[in-house]
């Protein structure tokens, strides 16, 4: 298993680090037609025969480069969302989760992992709609490959340090996040497009504006690159200038992803203290109240 896992996390490293080509909608289909006929019930896909010899066109490359991605992330999304939720996702809301174009493209994924006999069992779906109706925690956080992650996700990372991460700043220069210790820091992973990471961002601009003079740092480190979506730079500075985001705005990496354990469900927020120790972590849109709550409370403290 441990194998396995090594050589899921070697494909995605080469798979991210691609060419940089625009993924089109018509590319993603492709691909999700392509996989929808070649499913074989127990039978895993090889996704490196995929890349080498099927689609060699760079569109098609970046779109199967963000499948896989939320391929290896939806075990961990779902389960997250059936712990904080009570009730599995929607196809509709993981199709948004990961960014996908139709819910359909969520069944196709689904129906990837149901027929590889290395993931375990972990959902139940309606035969007819295909919807999820019965989702096994227990299952996920005892399997190798995804419980530590998930651990680590739903609970356990306060009281922990942070761990240090060099991100690349939008419009140059670079953030360490061992730097930033005698600060309070908000850091958001977020993702391009995401629904509620636009809902929440006017409660972190507000938070920002009343609370930066007390010793508060917000930081957005945006998920796109680890998640494979078709987002430049200039995507991402237009989202801050139309949501008048003044705080810094970073590029998350998938070498920051691994030591935050892996996120699957955006936003996730964690509250480090001025001595780089996470106070509190959130998954999901937050309301500005706990927001506010929390900081000022660490920010009162000596």
């Amino acid at each position: 298993m441990r194998a396995w896992l090594c050589c899921i996390l070697l494909i995605a490293s080469i798979l991210v680090g691609s060419a940089p080509a625009r993924a089109s909608t018509e590319a993603e289909a492709r691909v999700l037609s392509y996989v929808r006929t070649h499913l074989q019930p127990g039978q895993p896909l090889e996704v490196t025969d995929l890349y080498n010899r099927v689609f060699t066109q760079p569109d098609e490359r970046q779109a199967l480069n963000k499948l896989y991605n939320a391929f290896f992330r939806i075990p961990l999304f779902v389960s997250n969302y059936q712990e904080k939720f009570k009730s599995p996702p929607s196809l509709a809301v993981i199709a948004q989760q990961f960014d996908l174009h139709s819910p359909n493209a969520a069944d196709t994924l689904l129906r990837v992992m149901e027929s590889d006999p290395r993931v375990p069992r972990f959902l139940t779906r309606d035969p007819k709609t295909g919807e999820i109706t019965q989702v096994d925690v227990e299952r996920i956080k005892s399997d190798p490959k995804f419980g530590q992650a998930l651990a680590r996700q739903i609970g356990g990372w306060e009281g922990k340090s942070a761990p240090d991460a060099a991100l690349a700043r939008l419009g140059g220069g670079q953030l360490r996040i061992s730097e930033l210790q005698g600060k309070v820091v908000l850091l958001e992973v977020w993702f391009t497009g995401c629904p509620p990471c636009m809902q929440e961002a006017p409660a972190l601009v507000s938070l920002h504006q009343e609370l930066s003079p007390r010793g508060l740092m917000i930081v957005g480190a945006n998920a796109d690159h680890v998640l494979g979506l078709d987002y430049d730079d200039s995507a991402r500075l237009r989202y801050a200038q139309e949501h008048h985001i003044s705080y810094p705005v970073v590029n998350w990496t998938t070498e920051s992803d691994h030591a935050y354990g892996g996120i699957s469900i955006y936003p996730t927020l964690f509250l480090i203290d001025r001595k780089g120790v996470v106070r509190d972590h959130w998954i999901g849109y937050v309301q500005i109240e706990t927001l506010r709550k929390s900081i000022v409370g660490t920010l009162g403290e000596k």
